[in-house]
């Protein structure tokens, strides 16, 4: 229902003439009854207190908005009132209120008011709505006002668009490995323009806690063309016969209105899911390695983080304290370790290889990936190595695995249909686990030997060289700001902490937080160089630069690169360094400040790491505040 239905002018006050809510109240109501809406006003009375007893419709920013549902109401209706001195409302922000849209709905409506109410909560978030309805001289130019929200909402009608917009229907999806922050910022990117450019669109987010919004048959049938924004895995089969775009999650937040404006055009190849032929459809998406490396990481995050931390943790009653030997030992922190570091870390590598397996050959790569990086951690054949070649082999079983995997597929295409049930539970996982299980059983000595020699090397480095390492990977962390090269340098961390060196990962998460701290503390430094909105952002990135969520900087880096992604780089290039140079250890991978009393070394390198970090955000939100210039404060 929308606002122009249930807004005239025999319901608008210009200016009323109440000092207090009680009396705004009835006035607004007493105007209603003139108008012909009510039938018994008393009793709408009644239901608008009994509203107001469960909290108050003072939403702050000078807006109140009564409601109402009740069998007193002749047909549905809102009213306008506007006070230019205002009146205590009991407002959420303790303000006086000045704007009163009061909604009277049927008791037989289908929650004609409760669309109305949202609706015009809409309409009222937007300053200059409010303004134009405040500066009104006339009920023409209130009702004027609304229409042109209404419209702006809406978007132009079918004769107003062009050809080639006409009734076009998007859908799209939205993934990151992580799931956490770009996921959700490019779904609002997309909601937020198609809205402003007059285009209907539904978009699904693949996100940490799962699928939201999940894209029905029926959306999917009628859609015009779909986008799929993703850095990872997402269900594609369903796309089948449509027109796809396939672009990296980050093209959705920077250049959202060109892809738009390709999905209206259809400029989309015809999506066939086939899965030999599945990279090569996707043009415009980050390579197929890419991709099929962050499902594998996405997917063993978990495992990462919570056994990481739970070893970090055990380590409280003591170095030795898992080992029964010990005069540390204590049963509690052993089961820890033995929680985090038997079981989640052991099954790190395995899950890795397992989840890039089934990004490029679907269900059964799964198994022969899950074999080949259990292989890659435990036959090593090199005296002393007894993690196997870790990481890199679990990088190479799980390519292997999924390659190995589709030449099968491909070689049963030709059996009896009598025996194509056989194939998932028979042909594939026997064939696909032994010839990736024997050429890893083959090659995996040779890979742990270079496995642990990088590792040796790089525990070697001292000086000069290893604090350089720390600027480098500290620079990686913030080029791209969650992007492929930020996850490469985390990944690098990740495999140097399953080869118990601690270092490295403290350095690319200490970096990682600088970007949001930096620019969140440039918003309070330099308030006149941000707008009133950026400064409220800058709240939220302090949070999510604390929590080590690098993507809290990306709405500033997109509004302003040249000059944020500089100062971010160099800030985070700053803290690497420095941590490097502290040598501060933390076996936990992931928190933020939260573990940071998990650093190895007691409270002398817990300061010095918060000193890192501090110092970098301090030259990111130095540089910020020298770059940019001032903006008009609103």
């Amino acid at each position: 229902m929308k606002i122009v239905e249930l807004l005239t002018e025999e319901t608008i006050i210009l200016d009323v003439e109440a000092t207090n809510k009680q009396a705004v109240l009835s006035e607004l109501i007493e105007q209603l009854n003139d108008a012909g809406k009510l039938d018994d006003k008393e009793a709408f009375m009644q239901a608008i207190l009994a509203r107001e007893e469960q909290s108050t419709t003072g939403i702050g920013d000078g807006i109140a908005i009564p409601h109402a549902k009740s069998a007193a109401v002749k047909e549905p209706a809102i009213v306008f009132g506007r006070s230019v001195e205002g009146i205590d409302y009991a407002s959420l922000d303790g303000q006086p209120a000045n704007l009163f849209f009061m909604i009277a709905a049927t008791d037989g409506a289908n929650d004609a008011h409760l669309e109305a109410l949202s609706r015009l909560a809409t309409f009222l978030m937007d300053e200059k709505f409010r303004n134009a309805v405040f500066n009104a001289k006339t009920k023409e130019a209130v009702i004027e006002a609304v229409n042109a929200k209404e419209a702006e909402l809406d978007g132009p009608n079918e004769e107003e668009m062009a050809p080639e917009t006409v009734s076009r229907k998007i859908v799209a999806v939205t993934a990151c490995p992580t799931g956490i922050a770009h996921t959700f910022m490019a779904a609002e990117k997309l909601n937020e323009t198609a809205k402003e450019m007059g285009v209907s669109i539904k978009v699904e987010t693949n996100g940490s806690s799962g699928v939201k919004n999940r894209l029905t048959d029926a959306d999917i049938a009628e859609a015009d063309a779909i986008i799929v924004a993703a850095d990872t895995k997402v269900e594609m089969a369903r796309f089948n016969g449509k027109p796809v775009i396939q672009i990296p999650v980050g093209k959705a937040i920077y250049e959202t209105e060109a892809i738009l404006n390709r999905a209206i055009k259809k400029e989309a190849p015809i999506y066939s899911h086939d899965v030999s032929k599945e990279d090569a459809v996707q043009t415009e998406s980050r390579s197929g390695f890419y991709k099929h490396l962050m499902n594998g990481v996405s997917n063993m995050l978990p495992f990462v983080v919570g056994g990481g931390i739970l070893i970090a943790l055990s380590f409280f009653w003591g170095i030795e304290s898992g080992n029964p030997d010990s005069p540390e030992y204590n049963a509690f922190a052993a089961m820890l370790g033995t929680i985090g570091g038997g079981k989640a870390f052991f099954l790190m590598v395995p899950v890795l290889a397992g989840f890039i397996a089934s990004s490029i050959a679907d269900r059964p790569g799964f198994a022969p990936g899950m074999v080949g990086g259990l292989i890659a951690i435990t036959v090593t054949g090199v005296e002393g190595a007894a993690g196997g070649s870790g990481f890199l082999g679990g990088l190479i079983a799980g390519f292997l695995a999924g390659y190995v995997t589709l030449l099968v597929k491909k070689a049963f295409t030709r059996l009896p249909e009598a025996l194509e049930g056989l194939k998932p539970v028979l042909f594939f996982p026997v064939f696909s686990i032994a010839i990736t299980g024997i050429a890893m059983m083959v090659i995996n000595p040779p890979l742990t030997k270079i496995y642990t020699g990088i590792t040796a090397f790089l525990e070697g480095l001292g000086g000069t060289n290893v604090v350089l390492v720390g600027i480098v990977l500290g620079a990686m962390m913030a080029i791209d700001m969650g992007g492929p090269i930020n996850k490469a340098a985390y990944t690098f961390g990740i495999a140097m902490l399953d080869a118990q060196n601690f270092t490295f990962i403290a350095t690319v998460m200490a970096a990682g937080m600088v970007p949001p701290l930096g620019v969140a503390l440039a918003t309070t430094l330099f308030k006149k160089r941000f707008s009133k909105q950026e400064r409220e952002a800058g709240k939220t990135a302090y949070v999510l630069g604390a929590c080590f969520i690098t993507e809290g900087v990306i709405p500033f880096a997109a509004a302003d690169p040249a000059r944020i992604i500089p100062a971010s780089v160099a800030g985070a290039a700053v803290t690497g360094g420095l941590t490097m140079l502290f040598d501060i250890g933390l076996r936990a991978p992931h928190g933020g400040i939260f573990v940071m009393g998990l650093v190895e070394g007691g409270i002398g390198k817990v300061l010095l790491y918060a000193l890192a970090i501090v110092a970098g955000a301090i030259v990111t939100a130095l540089l910020v505040g020298m770059l940019k210039r001032e903006t008009k404060v609103y």
